[in-house]
């Protein structure tokens, strides 16, 4: 069984919004590595539009940092699915789930192969409270946003979901990456 990954950014008060975020060299060379060990990309629409047209252009172009450019060579080398009940198609040909998403979730993780990781803020609360995402890389950076949708504000479990830290590394930056299995 294949693990689902989730792997965001957040400030110190738990804030998502990335315009209050930023990336640098040493969290793009992180983001770059685990994404080496995945081969199947999830997002949600929104996170779609907003992620796909970027990196595709910084791949093309390579017109990043070391660390930007090779987050955008993983990330635009691997396939995307995208969940929309809007979407008519998707430029390039990614698959669109539109139903029975815990089912089609369900049969990625059952074939073979590396990790999945899913993208998108509401996708991550829907996966969350169906029980599929087993690990969660959670980046905190040292920022406080002070306003702006929060971590897990938008996710109703039935009962408390218990986690594992497996790793922690500060980096230079003073950004902290959080790695947690589901028990």
């Amino acid at each position: 069984m294949r693990n689902m990954i989730c792997a965001l950014n957040i400030s110190i008060d738990g804030c998502y919004d990335h315009t209050k975020l930023s990336g640098n060299e040493e969290l793009h060379e992180y983001f770059a590595n685990l994404m080496k060990g995945v081969d199947q990309i999830v997002t949600g629409r929104k996170m779609y539009e907003l992620m796909s047209p970027y990196w595709d252009e910084v791949a093309r172009t390579q017109s990043g940092t070391k660390g930007t450019n090779e987050f955008a060579n993983t990330i635009t080398e691997i396939p995307n699915i995208v969940v929309s009940r809007t979407m008519e198609e998707v430029e390039g040909g990614p698959r669109i789930i539109r139903d029975n998403l815990e089912a089609e979730i369900r049969r990625l993780k059952a074939l073979p192969g590396k990790k999945i990781s899913i993208g998108g803020m509401s996708l991550r609360s829907q996966l969350t409270e169906m029980g599929l995402i087993d690990e969660f890389y959670i980046v905190v950076q040292p920022v406080i946003a002070g306003s702006g949708p929060r971590l897990f504000d938008d996710i109703n479990l039935n009962e408390v979901m218990q986690m594992e830290l497996v790793d922690t590394i500060v980096m230079k930056s003073g950004n902290v990456a959080l790695h947690y299995l589901k028990r």
